[in-house]
């Protein structure tokens, strides 16, 4: 089977991340327990008639693939693959209080064409004009992971050499006003700098878009080899059982790890899992977080593949972002590790090209 790399990358957070000159060089803090994403300048990738039409997810979306097809030197992809877990949430708000507000009659179909789950993959492909494989993975936490997955195999016995791969979800005021009565999200505003001391349940949510160019043709370019990815919905033993099963069935021990990349959302009840790992197996293993910059949402993990790419690239690790005093000056393997609320468990693996 022929190996799988990320040729390029493209990314909108709660960090000015659209600009990939540069890596988190200008860390923004927040104090909130909802954060928004930073907007490019939309105007510079999308007409200002098409963007009137689309919803924040729908331009993050198509914003982010771009940039990582302009980096890729791409103006069309053999297949598109795209992860959200809840969809352009805005646009389905908007349809469904038109539905009541109408009485059920005389509704416009613009709010409800929006609003499904693939649209940002529709959106893509009818902008690169790609009438290739279009598939949209709505799997909670893991649908980025499925994505890259479903693109993983297809490269590697070779139905397709390039495919656009990524993860979008964005913020909606009501459902986030449901999240908070069920404690998904923290009552109390937190600092990020001190997200992992809140002791308290909960998440500071947020939204984003991260978007890669996948190939079984390796470039000068080329930021890192995905080498395996696994999912759990569900644990039977463990986490580092699971972890060690995992190294085990890729033929690497511990010391082969050179970064862990975590997770931690400062969920005192589910955070448990990443502390496991941290202060157990990987103890001597230099390690990383990422949510206290980007937020949570379904398909946070697609920033911290983001983050593991970028530091396989620069071989730079930004302050920001170290979990622990270890120390190490050459990053050849990352393991990235995410979970959400005690479920759907990834472990995803990548090498230096």
């Amino acid at each position: 089977m022929k190996a799988v790399y990320i040729n390029s990358v493209g990314s909108i957070s709660s960090q000015k991340t659209f600009d990939n000159s540069s890596f988190l060089d200008d860390i923004i803090s927040y104090e909130d327990h909802i954060i928004l994403a930073v907007d490019p300048n939309y105007k510079d990738y999308i007409s200002p008639a098409n963007s009137r039409r689309m919803g924040k997810g729908i331009k993050m979306g198509v914003v982010a693939s771009k940039i990582a097809l302009n980096e890729a030197n791409l103006d069309t992809v053999d297949a598109i693959i795209t992860g959200t877990g809840m969809g352009c949430l805005r646009d389905s708000k908007k349809f469904l209080s038109a539905i009541i507000d109408n009485d059920e009659q005389f509704l416009t179909p613009t709010s409800f064409i929006q609003s499904t789950h693939n649209t940002v993959g529709g959106q893509i492909a009818l902008g690169l004009q790609c009438k290739g494989y279009n598939f949209t993975y709505v799997h909670a936490s893991i649908s980025f992971e499925s994505a890259v997955l479903d693109a993983k195999l297809m490269l590697e016995n070779n139905e397709a050499n390039t495919i656009l791969v990524g993860g979008v979800d964005e913020i909606e005021d009501y459902t986030c006003s449901l999240h908070k009565l069920v404690n998904h999200i923290k009552k109390e505003k937190v600092s990020s700098t001190d997200l992992l001391h809140s002791k308290t349940e909960g998440a500071v949510f947020s939204e984003g878009a991260n978007f890669f160019v996948l190939s079984n043709l390796k470039q000068d370019s080329s930021y890192a080899q995905i080498v395996a990815i696994s999912t759990y919905n569900t644990l039977n033993t463990n986490i580092t059982d699971v972890a060690n099963t995992f190294l085990k069935e890729n033929n690497l021990n511990i010391e082969a790890i050179d970064l862990l990349v975590l997770g931690n959302n400062g969920d005192i009840a589910h955070d448990s899992f990443y502390n496991e790992l941290s202060s157990g197996i990987f103890e001597n293993t230099q390690q990383v977080y990422y949510k206290h910059l980007c937020g949570e949402f379904n398909t946070a993990s697609s920033f911290g593949m983001w983050l593991a790419s970028k530091i396989l690239k620069t071989q730079k690790l930004p302050e920001a972002v170290k979990l622990n005093t270890v120390q190490v000056s050459n990053y050849k393997t990352i393991l990235l590790y995410n979970q959400y609320r005690g479920e759907n468990h990834s472990f995803t693996l990548l090498r230096r090209c």
